[in-house]
């Protein structure tokens, strides 16, 4: 009889083992592991807070909005795990063309193209199954299947160019698609004051109202069901006239100017919003 019990204690560890290790790596593990670059931006970011606040664990299905070149992505990919699965979602190619500037007929070919290169890059980053798409073309496939998507500083520019095709409504419509029932939406975002002016808290210089954003997840069939002040920051006060960019890491029209950029350098990152949804189960 003991050896039998023995027996069957030693399976129950082995399948311990190893559903830790299909798991993904500790969340400290993975943020440990980060360049020195990426740990740089930990004091602003706060990747381990958020995530937890979130409520993402090991072997989720997760969509990233935006996810530019990865800095979530690389935690989120070893940490998701060989169970998991993260889908980043890029704005539509159509929505680039509006950006103008740096937005040139060459980088709006070369987005084309992202579906498939970040998927590959993703490789080296972990475990994780990663499949990319935009938010004009994700598979229907996805549908109920995701329980979470992150927009983390990734509103502001689907708010400026709402009138131009929709598209914060279509994003979030597809946000409501993808999600199971009560699954999460995570949003970290610059974060305006509520006495500024709408015009110019509208996301054209990188901060949204707070007020903005919850109306929006609600008509989109979302439930605020706690926020946080995980990435406040009380130093910044930007008021109309200001734009995020003017502080670190961008520092806008500061690079040249050694006391404008000390005074950006002082205020640090934006002052950031977040807040966690999740997916109404009341008819819309």
């Amino acid at each position: 009889m003991k050896k039998v019990a023995a027996k069957i204690s030693l399976i129950g560890l082995l399948a311990l083992f190893a559903g830790a290790a299909n798991a993904g790596s500790s969340l400290d593990d993975v943020l440990a592991a980060q360049d020195d670059s990426a740990k740089a931006r930990y004091e602003y970011r706060n990747p381990k807070a958020t995530l937890e606040f979130f409520g993402v664990e090991p072997g989720m299905k997760v969509a990233e909005a935006l996810p530019g070149g990865g800095w979530y992505s690389k935690i989120l990919v070893p940490y998701l795990g060989s169970e998991g699965h993260l889908l980043g979602v890029d704005y539509s190619v159509d929505m680039w063309s509006h950006f103008g500037g740096f937005a040139t007929p060459e980088f709006i070919e070369k987005r084309k193209g992202w579906v498939d290169t970040f998927p590959n890059d993703a490789k080296e980053w972990g475990d994780a199954n990663v499949t990319a798409a935009t938010f004009a073309t994700i598979s229907d496939d996805v549908a109920g299947s995701l329980d979470a998507v992150l927009f983390v500083r990734a509103l502001h520019n689907l708010s400026r160019f709402q009138d131009k095709g929709e598209y914060l409504t279509k994003a979030l419509e597809a946000t409501y698609t993808m999600l199971k029932p009560g699954g999460i939406v995570g949003v970290v975002q610059h974060q305006a004051s509520e006495d500024q002016p709408d015009a110019w808290a509208n996301g054209s210089n990188g901060y949204l109202k707070k007020s903005a954003v919850v109306a929006a997840m609600r008509a989109a069939g979302f439930e605020l069901v706690a926020e946080s002040d995980i990435n406040a920051n009380a130093k910044d006060q930007a008021v109309e006239g200001d734009s995020v960019w003017r502080l670190p890491p961008t520092l806008r029209g500061a690079k040249d100017n050694e006391e404008l950029k000390a005074q950006m350098s002082a205020i640090g990152e934006s002052n950031r919003m977040t807040l966690k949804f999740i997916k109404s189960t009341v008819a819309r």
